[in-house]
């Protein structure tokens, strides 16, 4: 029977027959659904198709954002089928299926499902995106439903391989032990690693809590749940990760730090390698676990990749072959610090240069330049090293972080002795720098004749180039956030929407926003009056300094970030 979607949507006056033949057209023209061509033409959206349905046909309206699903239930219909007929199962009562759609008019679809599962079916309505969302979250790649077969499988057993500890105090380490070489686990943790590898996540969470075990990946600097495990998988699948990574799976009161690498195998057929730092808290519930997934893929050494726009680029790149000074990377952590001072270090890396650096820990590997691991435990400090380096011939020094004044210290000897330093702080901008520094008692003087340069940057989020879509903003908000009146006037930015490329997430990679503040003469002396960073920031910005909104700005104009990435990550420079 062919839909009666389109009179439902002229009998509800949010469409007109106009509109509905033009769409009609549309449809049988590119060969996709009814409400996909109106959504597409820009008649009507997605959530007024799914209200006014729901007001016609008296069919409940819902926010599957809101909605937990559960696999026994996700199991009922393909993906295919899912993806086919725009729906998604949401719940079981005996034999009887609700059933999320976008078209409850389409009975051949309802009279498909009901002979497919032999349940009842009862509809209820939801947006297309709202559809593709929950299929990513439930089905997800590949892997996912690698993940999801195995959990099935485990929980079908009659007599499951997985053992249960209840009391975190009376277990036994041997069966413990046991439960981790079962192959179901060791197949869901891979499994799991895999599928967060492939979907460019930067850490896997282990997340314990009183009635389930949740797992979330961080995707392009947010978290995102992925997954909410049995509370029989707790110990094991935890255990098997500490055992894996060289950890001490008997202390589960303190926290812990550990290692590994995994190898998988691309749809290429070229294999990958990835170094894994985990770290363990224990929590009330029982241990919480974090893996950084290390890919060196991930990590750009081309300067010209990072997001600076030309002009901030040309001042970096002279600063860095200065032959002595500091050269300061600023910003929260998670900010891209490490990636911008590598690809500083190994623009220089060259025969001629010894060039050495301290970091806590060693990241990514280099080849030519000297890494050493920070172990604070046994009196390998930061200073401590850079004392050592001092003895090693450097020309350039990396110090992971400024943490104290006697790094800090020993780092403006270095430089006023010839070498060039680069390292990092956490500060809010590139002027604030300065005021840290006064206040850890460094002298005005000190800080003029060391630093060279101050770089503060942010990541941000990249729109999906294969789905963003143009928003139009007013005239006064884009005054507002900081375009000029001319650049205004356009009013045309790109906001996010979601397609499979993403995740449905609307964004894919990120990009840094960058503050490089060079010290020149006037800026120095700023500095030896103790002036307030407010007053250097002016000065550099009188002198072209490309603020950090201003970076925003520049990449919202190109289409590469949204609005409110840029309003997250900055603040208006009259606000700073």
């Amino acid at each position: 029977m062919r839909s009666n979607l389109g009179e439902l949507l002229l009998r509800e006056k949010v469409l007109s027959a106009d509109q509905l033949k033009s769409a009609l057209e549309y449809q049988k023209k590119n060969d996709v659904s009814v409400w996909t061509a109106m959504v597409n033409l820009g008649f009507i959206s997605e959530e007024e198709i799914a209200k006014a349905l729901s007001r016609q046909l008296g069919y409940p309206y819902i926010d599957l954002n809101q909605f937990e699903i559960y696999a026994n239930v996700i199991n009922l219909i393909p993906v295919e089928t899912a993806k086919k007929y725009m729906i998604m199962p949401i719940h079981r009562i005996q034999s009887f299926l609700t059933l999320a759609m976008v078209d409850p008019t389409d009975l051949e679809i309802i009279e498909d499902i009901r002979f497919r599962t032999g349940l009842s079916i009862q509809p209820v309505i939801t947006s297309g995106s709202g559809i593709m969302n929950a299929i990513s979250k439930y089905y997800g790649s590949s892997d996912s439903l690698r993940v999801k077969k195995i959990l099935d499988e485990i929980e079908q057993a009659e007599e499951t391989t997985v053992n249960v500890i209840e009391e975190e105090e009376d277990y036994d380490i041997e069966e413990l032990v046991l439960s981790t070489e079962e192959a179901p686990i060791i197949t869901l943790v891979n499994t799991i690693f895999i599928d967060a590898i492939k979907k460019g996540a930067s850490d896997v969470h282990f997340e314990p809590y009183k009635r389930s075990f949740r797992v979330r990946y961080r995707l392009d600097g947010s978290l995102y749940e992925m997954m909410n495990l049995s509370m029989k998988f707790k110990n094991p699948v935890v255990s098997r990760v500490k055992i894996l990574s060289n950890m001490d799976i008997t202390e589960k009161r303190l926290p812990q730090d550990g290692q590994m690498k995994m190898k998988i195998k691309l749809e290429s057929g070229s294999r990958k390698e990835i170094d894994m730092r985990v770290s363990t808290i224990p929590t009330v519930c029982g241990e919480k676990l974090v893996v950084r997934l290390l890919d060196k893929e991930m990590l750009k050494l081309d300067l010209t990749k990072l997001g600076f726009e030309k002009q901030p680029l040309e001042v970096f790149k002279q600063a860095i072959t200065k032959p002595w000074g500091i050269i300061l990377v600023t910003g929260p952590t998670g900010s891209g610090k490490t990636n911008t001072l590598y690809s500083a270090i190994s623009t220089l890396n060259s025969m001629e240069k010894n060039i050495i650096t301290a970091e806590d820990p060693v990241e990514f590997y280099i080849p030519g330049i000297n890494q050493v691991n920070i172990r604070d435990e046994i009196g390998l400090s930061f200073s401590a090293s850079l004392r050592s380096f001092l003895r090693q011939d450097p020309d350039i020094m990396l110090v992971g972080e400024m943490r104290d004044y006697e790094t800090v210290d020993t780092s403006i000897k270095a430089a006023m002795t010839g070498h060039l330093v680069f390292s990092t702080l956490h500060t809010n901008d590139a002027a604030a720098t300065v005021t840290r520094l006064i206040n850890m008692n460094v002298e005005p003087y000190l800080i003029a004749d060391s630093v060279v340069l101050i770089v503060a940057q942010r990541l941000v989020r990249r729109l999906c180039q294969k789905c963003r879509v143009q928003h139009k903003l007013s005239y006064e908000a884009l005054v507002d956030i900081g375009f000029s009146q001319d650049e205004s006037k356009n009013g045309t930015v790109y906001k996010s929407k979601g397609c499979s490329l993403c995740h449905n997430t609307g964004y894919k990679g990120r990009i840094g926003i960058f503050e490089v503040m060079e010290i020149t003469e006037e800026i120095k002396d700023l500095i030896l009056r103790r002036d307030q960073s407010y007053q250097i920031k002016k000065k550099a910005m009188e002198q072209g300094m490309i603020t950090l909104r201003q970076s925003g700005l520049a990449k919202i104009k190109k289409g590469i970030v949204s609005v409110e990435e840029i309003l997250r990550e900055t603040v208006r420079d009259s606000e700073e």
